[in-house]
């Protein structure tokens, strides 16, 4: 079968590797220059089996309240007449209740352990390194509140088997050594023991190679403008150089997906919401991080990257920008200042992506209601986490197998 993927980001990559190993005729089409450029190209390096969670949950729309004064928001609205970002917003909304929260972290935390395995068969088979560590992650907590709070993830944790750590604050400084110069800091954490860390622009290059090796063809630098649809049936892409003809087309197009399935009548509830990220050479390895350091307090993960230090979060709404806010990056610097003193930020390089989120924080993967036209999109902040699990699936799907994990409640339909 002839399937084109649209969108070389970390997931449309390891989705083109698998439906390549499953012996399909691949093309990936891209507007950028290579793969990677775009979300996937500084995020915080987080592979987050274990800490990953919707944004949905239970007391957010009052902390969002709070976090609208705070100096370092971990979450910013710049509000603006945009009946999409409303009607994103209300759908979230609805889902910031204790028993959405339980169904759509569970469905997060299955394919996510499901990815777990599957980026380790593909690290085995493939060789290929990114900057790997294995160390899990740590999510640090500076208040009782935050401590407290945590109980409804160790619930979750638990109830889908997936190990964890409630830690005091000695047992943090024992994961993560550099604690020790801000002990007063630390209440206490939770370790996910599992989780990983890596460069994913390093990744999905190396792995883009492999694939190419199995024939799968990247064409590079092309603007994708519409779907072509014959007989109700996805039969390729118009882009500014023709058309590419094939049997089925995957979009992975991240928070450009719904503006390119919206043509065709599917309504896809994906909306960006920009991350930003620091870049920060190592110049003292005593206090950096080991892996990956969750400040809970103002949503921020500071990563080890081999020589280098990657920082990255907060929640940007504001529609399809990209530009870089001072105010961002000194929240950024803030974070990793105030838990790892002696870095030089000076020399850092600084970033923004944008994610695309769902309202339930659960990926779009499978089929649509166009025949022959997949989904592999709306990872939110956990597309480099989901990316080989969400590849494997969708495989499975196009090929017509059935997946090694339940599926449905992954596909566009749950919002009919």
């Amino acid at each position: 079968m002839k399937v084109t993927i649209l969108g070389a980001g970390v997931v449309g990559v390891t989705s083109a590797y698998y439906l390549a190993k499953a012996g399909h005729e691949v093309t990936v089409i891209d507007r950028q220059a290579g793969p990677a450029l775009e979300t996937s190209f500084a995020n915080a390096g987080e592979v987050s089996f274990g800490y990953c969670s919707p944004w949905a949950a239970p007391g957010i729309p009052q902390k969002a309240l709070k976090w609208i004064f705070m100096e370092h928001a971990p979450l910013i609205l710049r509000p603006k007449v945009d009946g999409a970002m409303i009607s994103w917003m209300l759908k979230m909304l609805s889902n910031c209740t204790s028993s959405r929260y339980a169904i759509n972290k569970s469905r997060m935390l299955r394919l996510a352990d499901y990815s777990r395995v599957a980026l380790a068969e593909v690290r085995s088979e493939t060789g290929i390194a990114y900057d790997e560590r294995m160390q899990g992650t740590l999510q640090l907590f500076r208040t009782e509140a935050q401590l407290d709070a945590s109980a409804k993830d160790v619930k979750a944790l638990a109830a889908d088997g997936i190990p964890y750590e409630v830690l005091d604050p000695e047992a943090c400084i024992r994961v993560e050594p550099a604690l020790r110069h801000v002990r007063e800091k630390i209440v206490g954490g939770l370790l996910t023991p599992k989780d990983e860390t890596g460069d994913c622009f390093k990744f999905t290059n190396a792995l883009a190679a492999k694939a190419e090796a199995l024939g799968v063809v990247f064409d590079y630098g092309r603007t994708i403008k519409s779907i072509v649809v014959e007989g109700g049936e996805a039969k390729g892409v118009v882009t500014d150089r023709g058309v590419t003809r094939s049997d089925a087309v995957v979009v992975a197009l991240g928070s450009f997906s719904p503006l390119m399935v919206k043509p065709l009548g599917i309504s896809l509830p994906v909306y960006p919401v920009k991350g930003y990220s620091l870049t920060i050479p190592i110049t003292d390895a005593t206090r950096a991080p080991e892996s990956t350091v969750m400040d809970e307090t103002y949503k921020i993960a500071i990563t080890r990257l081999g020589d280098r230090i990657r920082v990255g979060g907060m929640a940007e709404i504001s529609g399809y920008t990209n530009d870089l806010g001072l105010a961002r990056r000194r929240t950024l610097e803030h974070s990793v200042t105030d838990l790892f003193p002696g870095g030089d930020v000076s020399k850092a390089d600084f970033w923004s992506g944008l994610r695309p989120m769902t309202p339930d924080g659960t990926p779009v993967i499978g089929a649509t209601k166009v025949r022959g036209l997949y989904m592999n999109t709306g990872h939110g902040t956990l597309g480099w986490t989901m990316s080989c699990g969400s590849a494997k699936v969708l495989s499975d799907i196009v090929t017509g197998k059935t997946p090694e994990i339940e599926t449905k409640d992954l596909a566009i339909a749950r919002y009919n």
